[in-house]
């Protein structure tokens, strides 16, 4: 198993792709904390990984708050004394054009896409560098790279987390610890499933395989820059798109 004996963190892992992360982590031998603000959630992913023979944890946390990301950091060193994986994983969207788009909307994106990665990385990080080794993901998306419409706030965070990826990656590769970015494009998730038909075929129209994106094409992009098959990969951004952005 290609993460036998890891210890990985994944946060927004009580549903879409965080969620399917959990589990292929799980089967490739990681012992998976379920980090997420819905407590059930991440109760009932823990629950089927067990039932699977797996091992994780669930832990409740705001990664845009701090003092839950301390706690949560302290939580995972109290009960395996060691993080080899963080996946930041969490993120939210609340969408308005730059005219119509409040504070609020702009202030929750930027505290959880991207403060929330840069307090979940600042804590985990110490102990990766004590123990001489770690993985560390962000997950970005195309619209950091490429802008859309009606999103100012989700892709100022997206595109940040690019930029944060690189420059950690320069302070943190000396010390054994690898820093990568994804940048999925369109994939099938709740709220694709919602959609019209006739949007969702004008998404696939715009890919070059034809088709969205699954979870786990996402999930096993983070299972490859977390494995030791990416130990000479850093400071990459790995798109999951189907070529949409070239």
């Amino acid at each position: 198993m290609r993460l036998e004996g890891k210890v990985a963190i994944i946060t927004g892992a009580g549903s879409g792709l965080g969620k399917e992360a959990a589990f292929l982590f799980a089967k490739e031998g990681a012992t998976v904390v379920v980090a997420d603000y819905n407590e059930n959630a991440s109760e009932i992913v823990v629950n089927e990984i067990i039932q699977d023979g797996g091992q994780a944890l669930a832990v409740k946390v705001n990664v845009a708050n701090h003092a839950n990301v301390k706690l949560m950091v302290k939580t995972v060193m109290d009960h395996y004394g060691k993080i080899d994986i963080l996946i930041n994983n969490a993120g939210i969207t609340a969408d308005s054009t730059l005219l119509k788009m409040t504070d609020e909307q702009w202030h929750n994106v930027i505290n959880v896409n991207l403060t929330g990665v840069y307090y979940c990385t600042r804590e985990v990080a110490p102990h990766m560098v004590a123990n001489g080794s770690g993985k560390i993901v962000n997950t970005s998306s195309i619209v950091g790279r490429m802008g859309n419409f009606g999103q100012t706030n989700y892709a100022a965070a997206k595109g940040a987390l690019l930029s944060m990826t690189q420059t950690w990656a320069k302070e943190l590769g000396r010390k054994g610890i690898t820093v990568n970015a994804v940048a999925p494009g369109f994939i099938e998730t709740d709220m694709t499933k919602k959609m019209p038909e006739t949007v969702l075929q004008g998404m696939k129209e715009k890919v070059a395989v034809q088709r969205l994106g699954s979870p786990r094409d996402v999930a096993n992009m983070y299972l490859f820059l977390s494995s030791s098959e990416s130990n000479y990969v850093n400071g990459a951004v790995m798109p999951v798109d189907g070529g949409l952005s070239i």
